[in-house]
């Protein structure tokens, strides 16, 4: 009572903050586990019964995109449409939604409508995006749980394209909502948005030594500063950062070109006037109801209105979908200039009356158009300017390319052709989307299972397979995994996880079995990897049968991304107790990424190291882990011996320790820091007290094949 007593408020206030960052406050360096269970029922509004991806199928489609159409031109006065046409607005938002995609985790992207939450909804790149989804908010409460806010913020974006002019290449409906931040993804070091690049980079001259996993320029950017690097213009410097940065996001030269154009060949950029602009979203004042960047300048919309500080139109059209950028830029000299808001940006320095773009709120008024840094670059780079020039004498040829680009910008990370929803998808097979063919489903398993077991293959070699083949999976973009059988294939063949010379040798006998059987590779691995543990099941005396869902398909060559499958190249496996040199104090870390990425919460993967040790999986067969006499035996014995207080832990060296005897002072088994976690840290501790427990050994048992079971059929998409 002693808060009443003395008129202190009682309640305390931002306890859930408090309570996430005191342990990392006060013990910094203590694993963090939040990442595998932030998008738990809890934060979700909707019972688990609903599935938007059924619920989405019953939406009057036609219905909904004429009702988008009407949008584009229905001008509100609390935020005016630039020349009466939201599309610019809106193929800004979808841009930024989908934008912030990255090849190196799959992270990012349009696939949850994150752009919502923080920090991604105050970010300064998406200054007065917010002002984009409010408009929104009528429609998505007349459709309401049949479309998704993730659906519509790219949908917003093809409406405006074909409402100026532009045959897109196509739309799948099929994202579902989070209800809270993804707080897995790393945006960067910078502890201030628009702090300079150096931060992220070890050699700014050399864009290839961004810090990976990032692929922006700065902390707040989609991907580079429109002004030059640093603010700093310079075509050539900025076209290097470009290159690096769409390369990053899955982009290649002729698609970034087409993108950068195609993106500013309609709307304009906001800064008529110098103002300092309110709070973001998330530090406004709460009766602005989630609006940011409020504007003191005269009204603060329309001509008043500020973004990143540059000011105009790229074409003499900016409603109209045209080739009007390319000739712009090619057909004018360009000068260095201020904005009336002080950002650096070009202009031309001759240019005819009827070739200026007339201004977005007068139609009396014609005003220069602009150029960015980023622009010019397309002008100025050797490679960039090539690409340019040939758009721009083949119109048809760059809108094709665009609507190609922007397709898969937009659907990066949806997963397989085979998700798509609605009406208007395309039916080609496209690289990206890792095609897979159908898979051969009518076949006897058990004539496979015993021909399986008659080959007399370890369980350690089949279960390292299985694991090797399934782990790439990344639940971030629905990319890798068993189905398709990529292992057989470059790069994944030759990957140093995945031990190429034992590779080879378990994937030659299952190759013969697979074609004996007219079944795929894919089902093989899976199958072997299953019969072995249950194998080491029936070793502890349980009998256990894992389900299998025959159907998988095996990829070629020429159906896989070479590039694109190089970014899923692991660079450890903690699974099976494997890092890099140069990763090994980041072990831990790396072990809840991935586990992270494979969908898996913790005493998923509390369970599923346990597992893989007794298995003994471990890379090369090196013994670190195996804390068990008994290899090949699904037992409780990691975690036993772990708990096991007669034992005591000494360091060997980086990433290495021993597991002494503490009566003879013997050595009885070796360790890395990913199994020591599970006895240091206290909530992993928590559940390896529950799997060394006597009356668990089964529990373990059960626990562990629905973990395994889970990660090899992470890619059966069509068992969901």
């Amino acid at each position: 009572m002693e808060n009443l007593k003395s008129g202190k408020c009682p309640v305390m206030h931002g306890a859930s903050s408090i309570y996430e960052t005191s342990i990392n406050k006060w013990w910094p360096k203590s694993l963090n586990l939040d990442i595998l269970h932030q998008h738990d029922l809890k934060t979700n509004p909707y019972s688990n019964k609903f599935d938007y991806r059924e619920t989405v199928k019953k939406l009057n489609y036609t219905s909904l995109e004429n009702d988008m159409h009407d949008l584009m031109t229905d001008s509100q006065d609390w935020w005016p449409a630039d020349w009466g046409h939201y599309g610019g607005l809106m193929i800004r938002m979808a841009w930024h939604a989908a934008g912030t995609y990255r090849t190196s985790d799959g992270r990012g992207g349009a696939g949850t409508g994150n752009l919502r939450f923080a920090p991604l909804n105050s970010w300064p790149d998406n200054t007065s995006l917010d002002k984009a989804r409010r408009l929104l908010w009528p429609i998505k409460k007349k459709y309401g749980n049949k479309i998704s806010w993730a659906d519509l913020f790219i949908l917003a974006g093809n409406i405006a394209y074909e409402s100026m002019g532009l045959k897109t290449f196509g739309f799948s409906y099929g994202r579902p909502d989070i209800w809270h931040p993804e707080k897995d993804i790393y945006w960067g070091p910078e502890k201030e948005f628009m702090r300079p690049s150096e931060e992220r980079y070890s050699n700014l001259e050399k864009p290839s030594t961004m810090e990976h996993p990032l692929a922006a320029t700065h902390m707040g950017l989609i991907y580079v500063n429109p002004e030059g690097v640093n603010g700093s213009p310079d075509p050539l410097k900025t076209a290097l950062h470009i290159r690096e940065t769409f390369a990053r996001m899955a982009m290649n030269d002729e698609e970034t070109v087409a993108l950068t154009a195609g993106g500013h060949t309609v709307g304009k950029a906001h800064g008529n006037v110098k103002v300092d602009l309110g709070p973001e979203p998330e530090a406004a004042g709460i009766h602005n109801q989630g609006f940011g960047w409020l504007n003191s300048s005269g009204s603060g919309v329309g001509k008043d209105a500020v973004t990143s500080g540059i000011e105009g139109a790229w074409t003499t059209n900016p409603t109209q979908w045209d080739n009007g950028y390319f000739k712009m830029l090619f057909d004018h000299e360009w000068e260095l200039k201020k904005s009336p808001a002080g950002a650096w940006q070009w202009e031309p320095i001759e240019i005819n009356e009827e070739d200026r773009p007339i201004d977005a709120t007068d139609p009396s008024i014609r005003k220069n158009p602009i150029m960015t840094d980023a622009d010019m670059a397309m002008r100025e780079d050797s490679i960039y300017k090539e690409i340019s020039l040939k758009f721009k004498e083949d119109q048809e040829y760059f809108s094709d390319t665009f609507a190609r680009a922007w397709f898969k910008l937009t659907h990066r990370d949806m997963g397989p052709k085979s998700r798509y929803i609605g009406p208007n998808f395309p039916t080609e097979d496209l690289i990206w989307q890792d095609p897979i063919p159908k898979g051969n489903s009518n076949y006897d398993v058990n004539t496979v299972r015993e021909q399986i077991k008659d080959l007399n293959l370890s369980i350690p070699d089949r279960v390292s397979l299985a694991w090797d083949s399934a782990r790439t999976f990344r639940n971030s973009d629905l990319r890798g995994g068993a189905n398709g059988s990529r292992i057989r294939l470059f790069p994944q063949k030759d990957w140093e996880a995945n031990e190429p010379s034992r590779l080879s040798k378990t994937l030659s006998v299952l190759e013969h079995i697979a074609n004996k059987n007219d079944v795929s590779v894919a089902d093989v691995i899976v199958l072997a990897g299953n019969l072995a543990v249950e194998e080491a099941a029936k070793n502890a005396g349980f009998d256990i049968n894992i389900p299998f869902f025959s159907g998988r398909g095996d990829a070629t060559q020429e159906m896989t991304d070479i590039n694109s499958f190089s970014n899923l190249e692991p660079m450890s496996d903690p699974f099976r107790n494997w890092v890099k040199d140069e990763y090994k104090s980041n072990n831990e870390e790396m072990l809840v990424d991935k586990s992270q990425l494979l969908g898996l919460t913790a005493h998923e993967m509390t369970v599923l190291v346990g597992g893989m040790r007794v298995l003994g999986a471990n890379h090369l067969g090196n013994q670190d882990g195996i804390l068990t006499d008994r290899v090949g035996v699904l037992t409780n014995d990691f975690f036993v011996n772990l708990m096991d207080m007669n034992n005591k832990w000494e360091i060997e060296g980086e990433n290495k320790y021993n597991i002494v005897d503490r009566n003879t002072g013997v050595i009885k088994w070796t360790a890395s820091s990913v199994d020591l976690v599970f006895g240091s840290n206290s909530i992993l501790r928590s559940y390896s007290e529950v799997y060394a427990q006597d009356d668990n050994q089964e529990k373990f048992v059960i626990d562990f094949v629905s973990a395994w079971n889970k990660v090899m059929n992470l890619d059966r998409f069509d068992l969901k």
